[in-house]
């Protein structure tokens, strides 16, 4: 059992296990073709440093990706974390990050259309381990904010 399970679990959320083969490297394209469900369907946990400091996680489609320029994530710029920095903040192995129960309280930001879809697959914290949940679960129990940071 991972960290985002009990955390999901004290705090009454509903969500439904999902599993396939983990894979390094892997992504979020093999496990939509292992589970049948379309890649934007899947959010990535991207774990960002800021010029500040501050370690960020943003919540992104599967199928999409990031702009680090946005103000949203940081002061002046912001860049994706190495594999030992982001396992350090985060407790989880690279490839399976889970935005529940990190060790620390970390801010998240989650693209704002991923609210727009009925379900998520949200990685549990461990490589091919995921959590369908709905996406008001992420404002719901997550701090953090809505942005918009998907690239065009």
């Amino acid at each position: 059992m991972t960290p985002a399970v009990p955390f999901l679990c004290k705090r009454g959320v509903p969500f439904q296990e999902r599993r396939c083969r983990g894979r390094d490297p892997g992504g979020t394209s093999h496990a939509a073709v292992e589970l049948g469900s379309p890649e934007h369907l899947l959010v990535k946990t991207i774990v960002i440093g800021t010029d500040s400091g501050e370690v960020v996680l943003v919540l992104m489609n599967g199928d999409g990706g990031i702009s680090t320029r946005q103000r949203a994530l940081g002061p002046r710029s912001a860049e994706p974390c190495d594999s030992k920095t982001a396992e350090r903040h985060t407790g989880c192995v690279f490839g399976g990050t889970s935005p529940f129960g990190t060790p620390l309280p970390l801010r998240v930001c989650v693209e704002k259309s991923i609210f727009d879809l009925p379900t998520v697959l949200v990685s549990g914290g461990r490589r091919g381990h995921l959590g369908e949940i709905t996406p008001r679960v992420l404002r719901d129990v997550l701090p953090g904010a809505e942005v918009a940071v998907a690239v065009a």
